[in-house]
């Protein structure tokens, strides 16, 4: 059993607040930023399209994650104060809405800029850091001391003593930040070492390892919406079900009938 109790704050300079889960998930752009540049490098890429393309999954994350928190698990509140919904720095980030948004913001750029790569050939390098970027996330969670997992008796139980907890729970975020860290180095290995590969491989596996590990992480994880779905599941399970068929299936797919490829 471990005692909890950092504080979530990482600076305060007067009335500036700097939250170790800001820094996280910036920290985890940046990086993110320069195994993109170098990835870009490697494969003779306008290295000035990347900025313009970080920006577009920036807002697409951000903005895909608040309104995929306040729709999907809090939508009655969210819909009688959609206010509420601007105030991001009250929390509430949903990791669901932010792959839609990421999507949705990556065919927006190639929709208005048509880059000389494909949509496959860049989603298998934008999601090694994207699994980076979903460790730090969860760990900033577990700055935060939230996203909680359910009371335990076990010896990796973590007493959230910030919250006035006196009893142990499972540290879910760390399990998460875990699952992201392996599927980043999984997904890492195969991008730069397996020579020869379908386009959209690693974008599918992704989708596969992210989600399965969601889904069977999320029993031992309070219930996060505001509502049940009157089953065995979890409404993060049932959410992750159709983004891990889909890595699944497309994993398949492209293995079978995707183009090919071989890097030097």
């Amino acid at each position: 059993m471990f005692y909890w109790d950092a504080d979530p704050i990482a600076l305060s300079i007067g009335p500036l607040e700097l939250r170790w889960y800001g820094l996280l998930f910036a920290g985890g752009f940046v990086i993110g930023y320069f195994i993109m540049q170098y990835m870009f490098k490697q494969r003779g890429y306008d290295q000035n399209e990347l900025d313009k393309l970080l920006l577009f999954i920036f807002a697409g994350t951000v903005i895909g994650a608040r309104l995929g928190h306040c729709l999907i698990y809090e939508p009655d509140f969210y819909l009688a104060h959609p206010v509420e919904i601007l105030k991001i720095w009250r929390g509430g980030l949903a990791s669901h809405g932010g792959t839609l948004g990421v999507l949705f913001a990556v065919f927006l750029y190639f929709k208005l800029y048509k880059p000389k790569y494909t949509f496959l050939t860049f989603a298998d390098m934008v999601c090694v850091p994207i699994a980076l970027v979903c460790t730090f996330i969860r760990l900033g969670n577990f700055m935060n001391s939230e996203i909680l997992g359910i009371p335990t008796d076990s010896a990796v139980g973590v007493v959230f003593a910030r919250l006035g907890e006196d009893f142990a729970r499972y540290p879910a975020q760390l399990f998460e930040a875990a699952a992201y860290f392996v599927t980043f180095l999984i997904l890492g290995y195969i991008y730069f070492f397996v020579k020869r590969r379908p386009q959209g491989l690693i974008f599918a596996l992704l989708f596969f390892f992210i989600y399965a590990a969601r889904f069977f992480i999320e029993p031992i994880k309070m219930e996060q919406a505001d509502y049940s779905t009157h089953t065995i599941f979890t409404v993060g399970q049932l959410l992750s079900v159709p983004f891990m068929l889909f890595g699944l299936i497309l994993a398949v797919y492209v293995w079978k009938k995707g183009k090919w490829e071989t890097f030097k």
